[in-house]
């Protein structure tokens, strides 16, 4: 949700303008912000000023570590409260926080889906080995035809009365699906369940109100869409019942990491209601010194997104995505696509494709190595290979993805695909 982006100047701010903003090589091509993305001068500068600031000094580290006021701030942009959201080290960290901390016993049922990034499914897998928790994969279906009801039946059909927790990714890195997470957080509240969703690609692509889709967990990447300082992510944790978004009761949750959390006695028991009896943010915030500097640097990148406009950052990269699906199904045909088209809700600005003639070539992960990294070192153009499960396939399957932002062009769609094409050819 923008912060009154209107009083800005860069609100009105052609796109080569706002491409100034950003330490980019002009020598190379960035489709590639679903892994990391490249910070604004600004963001940079705030880095070095801050880390001078409190190099060699005698202040007190642990209450500017609490970041109340950055927390204040992002909250207020994505719609929630300062309880309820925390600046962590990354989105791998935040994931793991969240699952460790949730109130799973010996036999007690995990669903998620064969797409998750490895930090869901290895922290998931750790709680099965350690506790005995049992955990359900599906794996979704991929391709331009792909529609949310799909996904939805899919998930449901795995739920059983011993299904405790729904994870999914928002946005799946593997093929850029954009999972329906108002859907299957309605889904979860019908069955009853907790919800954990890996958001690592929502702050600084989309412009979302986080209490409304439903969720009770969101873990976020500060690095990536959202370009802010490596090492930098975000937990949002549900800390009040607002019924109209989620009417289930708070979940039992243990704040792993906290100095906080009382030395002898319990917290008092987590609100009912649309007013929070503690601060969750806070235990969870609260783990000794912090990097005063990463802090401050990702508060600045989320001022510069709100100046911006998240609204018209968001419009302007699906905009580019949709002229990049385009150019990519004109150049390998439809059917070389694994990220959904024809479903409108399902699209997002990570876009998986085979560029190679024979079908069977999916499943060659030394041409999918080649082919990402003769774009690299030969033309300048940094995208990625990635790799995931196909239902019905024997094999597993590998797709070349690009990833539009606000600091791309058509142009560089254009030279992108037609260098896509002539690599491709060579290797087929």
């Amino acid at each position: 949700m923008s912060a009154s982006p209107a009083q800005s100047p860069l609100r009105t701010a052609s796109w080569a303008r706002i491409r100034e903003l950003f330490a980019l090589d002009p020598t190379t091509v960035h489709l590639n912000t679903g892994t990391v993305g490249a910070m604004p001068y600004e963001v940079l500068d705030t880095v070095d000023r801050v880390t001078r600031q409190w190099t060699g000094g005698l202040l007190d580290v642990y209450r500017p570590a609490m970041f109340t006021e950055y927390r204040d701030a992002i909250a207020k942009t994505f719609g929630v409260d300062g309880d309820e959201i925390v600046i962590c080290h990354n989105a791998t960290e935040g994931v793991a926080r969240v699952i460790h901390g949730l109130d799973l016993r010996e036999g007690d049922e995990v669903v998620t889906t064969t797409h998750e990034c490895y930090s869901v499914l290895s922290n998931f897998n750790l709680l099965r080995n350690r506790f005995g928790v049992v955990l359900k994969t599906v794996t979704p279906p991929s391709g331009h035809e792909v529609r949310a009801e799909e996904i939805v039946e899919l998930v449901e059909a795995a739920i059983t009365p011993r299904t405790k927790v729904l994870s999914f990714a928002a946005i799946t890195l593997f093929t850029g699906t954009m999972f329906p997470i108002r859907q299957l957080c309605e889904l979860a509240h019908r069955h009853g369940l907790t919800t954990v969703i890996d958001g690592a690609l929502i702050p600084g692509m989309l412009d979302c109100d986080l209490r409304a889709t439903g969720a009770d967990f969101i873990t976020c990447s500060g690095s990536k869409f959202q370009c802010g300082p490596l090492g930098t992510g975000l937990i949002y944790v549900r800390n009040k019942v607002v019924p109209e978004h989620n009417p289930l009761p708070l979940p039992t949750f243990w704040p792993l990491i906290s100095t906080w959390y009382p030395m002898m006695g319990s917290p008092p028991p987590r609100t009912s209601t649309a007013v929070e009896s503690y601060n969750m943010g806070d235990f969870l915030q609260s783990a000794g010194s912090a990097n005063l500097a990463r802090g401050a640097a990702l508060a600045r990148a989320f001022e510069l997104w709100d100046d911006i406009g998240r609204d018209r950052i968001e419009a302007y990269i699906m905009d580019l995505a949709e002229y990049a699906r385009g150019r990519l199904i004109d150049a390998f045909g439809v059917e070389a696509m694994y990220s959904p088209g024809a479903d409108p809700r399902l699209r997002s600005p990570l876009l998986a494709f085979n560029p190679f003639r024979r079908p069977e070539d999916a499943w060659n992960i030394k041409k999918f190595i080649g082919f990402v990294k003769r774009l690299e070192t030969e033309h300048r153009i940094w995208t990625r290979w990635t790799e995931f499960d196909v239902p019905g396939s024997p094999h597993q399957h590998y797709a070349a993805r690009i990833t539009t932002h606000l600091f791309n062009t058509r142009e560089e769609i254009d030279h992108t695909v037609r260098t896509m094409v002539r690599l491709a050819e060579e290797m087929s």
